[in-house]
Parts: C-alpha cells; sequence; structure tokens
C-alpha cells in the first residue's frame, strides 16, 4: 500500500508566501513523476506542477514564475513553494505520484488527501 502525506497550506494575505509538502512512503520501488494538481470551488481539477524523471518540470501558466516545485528523491517528497499568491489560487492542492511498487508493477497514480490553500484579498 502507498500513501501519500501533504502538510502546510493554510490562510495567506494576497502577495504572501505559502508551501505545502508531500511525503510518498508504503511499498515504492521507483516513481516516476510527483507534484501538485489543485481544485477551487465549482471548478474542475487542474495540474499546477510536476516533476517527471528525464521530462523535468512543468507548470501551469497561471503559476510560472510564482510558483517553484521541487523533489527530494532520498525522501519520496515533493514540495510546492507559492510566492505572490493572488485569490484565484484558492484551492484545495493536491498531491500527486506515478510510481511503481516492483520492478514488475504497472504504473500507478496516487494522490494525497488535500490539503487547503487560502488566499484573502
Amino acid at each position: 500500500q502507498v500513501q501519500l502525506v501533504e502538510s502546510g497550506g493554510g490562510l495567506v494575505q494576497a502577495g504572501g508566501s505559502l508551501s505545502v509538502s508531500c511525503v510518498a512512503s508504503g511499498r515504492i520501488f521507483s516513481i516516476t513523476s510527483m507534484g501538485w494538481y489543485r481544485q477551487a470551488p465549482g471548478k474542475q481539477r487542474e495540474r499546477v506542477a510536476i516533476i517527471t524523471n528525464g521530462v523535468g518540470t512543468n507548470y501551469a501558466d497561471s503559476v510560472k514564475g510564482r510558483f517553484t516545485v521541487s523533489r527530494d528523491n532520498a525522501k519520496n517528497a515533493v514540495n510546492l513553494s507559492m510566492d505572490s499568491l493572488k485569490p484565484e489560487d484558492t484551492a484545495v492542492y493536491y498531491c500527486n505520484a506515478a510510481l511503481r511498487s516492483s520492478p514488475v508493477s504497472p504504473l500507478r497514480e496516487y494522490w494525497g488527501q488535500g490539503t487547503q490553500v487560502t488566499v484573502s484579498s
């Protein structure tokens, strides 16, 4: 079994900074990608930032230049640092990982439980 546990988030004023972190644990052989999605009320879940092995980092246009995603492969962790936050960044942020539990396991996606980020105007 694999678990993704998120931490961080909270409430901040517009223009401020926050960070969210995620650690994957359990039966993990290799992680292909880790990153963050978000879902605002009444909207679809959208990709925010992701780091993929052999590919690099991809950001949503709306967060480029303001958010930074980083991975700690030794800890199976991913962090999202968010600067110059805007009210429209308010959402539940979900950690996502695509990984294999063994050398012969198929690639599977896992999700964290979500953490709230609220930006007040």
